[in-house]
């Protein structure tokens, strides 16, 4: 057979101060800040109570392992009392909580005819209602994902498949395709449960691990793990102190791959020290680079020791929501990405008329969790030494199609490059 078809998702967009997950058609807004708190790192821990009882306020608990606090405020007073706390020698910074949220844009793909990403034959195909249809693409547009099962499904050298950390809007309990694949869970959202109720982390996840059968979609990495962390509401929208909480539990619990599609346009440094500890932990950290369709950096994609990922669609095009730019690192498929949702009903479904169970999704979001799928595959090989021969492995291995340095440093990615080294002849399906 020829190449394979891949999954790719929308990718959720982080502003400094509020995180949100940004779909094609979203455009960027103001950042806002989740009122009453903010973020401050003390110099000096001792002096930190005596500090806040003189500002009128009380301590607060500590954000993940950054040495960060969060600290509750009047309403209102935020600006204020960030920029009187930066002026005093005892604090390091102090820094807005700001709003996170997820957005997805477009409609949907079936099983592998409408997995282009996996394996892509120049097939046509339409979403689950039938309301979208997506014409022919380009032979090979995809990330070789199934040449690359001949070697690992993501298993793991010794068994029990790589952990890959989902930091979204959770996973879906009622979709057995992605569900049963979920070996922990955690709310660092305001949510009052952990349930999927708006539908993007449930789509991401399933592009990574969905399992692999005659039914529904596949995973990337089918045999991978899944670590869901819920951040972000069940309105697609959380807080920077959110992601580096999940950030932290995600590193404890034994991640070797972490997921954010999702970002912010203001660098946090709280956010930053949680993804320098996660890397320093031997993690490899996959984000959206956002679709706002400019060169704008977008965190924490931006991030030195984040892979960011910009979208293409069916040809091997850059979409053209995806940010762009040399700061972004690789590109995989993010346009019509078939995978899996909530069979409850869930907001992005009521909002777009997605289908229950599986459809297609745009955005970053799609393409981020393929590369987390590839980088999981990586870890399941001899090659899979470390977090820094995993992310140079996916690097060096990217096809350089139109786009590879200007629009993204290193190509679109290749999963059977990636773990196999050449894949020029190829290889049947199973």
């Amino acid at each position: 057979m020829k190449k394979h078809v891949m999954a790719s998702l929308a990718a959720v967009v982080v502003g400094f101060g509020a995180i949100t997950a940004v779909g094609p058609s979203n455009a960027a807004t103001e950042p806002q800040q989740i009122p009453g708190q903010i973020i401050v790192k003390f110099r000096d821990n001792a002096a930190a109570a005596g500090l806040l009882r003189m500002n009128g306020l009380s301590e607060g608990a500590g954000i993940g392992s950054t040495g960060a606090h969060l600290i509750k405020v009047p309403a209102g007073k935020e600006s204020q009392l960030i920029e009187s706390l930066s002026r005093n020698p005892n604090v390091e910074y102090a820094e807005p909580d700001q709003l996170v949220t997820a957005a997805v844009d477009e409609p949907d793909p079936d099983y592998f005819p409408r997995q282009y990403a996996l394996h892509n034959e120049g097939q046509s195909f339409t979403s689950t209602n039938d309301t979208v249809t997506v014409t022919a693409g380009k032979a090979d547009a995809d990330v070789d994902a199934v040449e690359a099962w001949s070697v690992t499904t993501g298993g793991g050298i010794t068994g029990g498949g790589i952990k890959v950390a989902v930091l979204d809007t959770g996973v879906a309990s009622d979709n057995d395709d992605i569900a049963a694949k979920v070996v922990l869970s955690a709310n660092f959202s305001t949510a009052a449960t952990g349930e999927d109720n708006y539908g993007h982390g449930t789509h991401v996840a399933g592009i990574i691990a969905a399992t692999r059968d005659t039914e529904g979609v596949s995973g990337v990495c089918p045999d991978c793990s899944i670590l869901d962390g819920k951040v972000l509401n069940d309105d697609g929208s959380g807080s920077t102190s959110s992601i580096v909480n999940g950030i932290n539990w995600a590193v404890e619990n034994g991640a070797q791959v972490i997921n954010m599609s999702l970002g912010q346009r203001v660098s946090s440094r709280a956010l930053e020290a949680a993804v320098n500890n996660a890397w320093k932990s031997g993690v490899v950290i996959v984000a959206a680079a956002g679709n706002a369709g400019t060169q704008a950096p977008i965190y924490p994609g931006a991030y030195t020791n984040v892979l960011s990922v910009a979208a293409t669609d069916n040809n091997d095009a850059k979409a053209s929501f995806s940010t762009y730019g040399k700061w972004v690192d690789v590109a995989a498929p993010g346009v019509n990405v078939y995978s899996t949702f909530p069979k409850h009903p869930f907001v992005l479904g009521k909002q777009n008329g997605r289908s229950m169970g599986y459809d297609i999704a745009s955005g970053t979001s799609m393409a981020s969790p393929v590369v987390a799928g590839i980088a999981a595959l990586v870890w399941s090989t001899p090659a899979g030494t470390d977090n820094k021969s995993v992310r140079a492995k996916v690097e060096s291995t990217a096809d350089p199609i139109i786009g590879t340095g200007s629009s993204w440093a290193k190509g679109r990615v290749n999963a059977c490059r990636a773990v196999v080294g050449v894949c020029d002849q190829p290889m049947r399906q199973q």
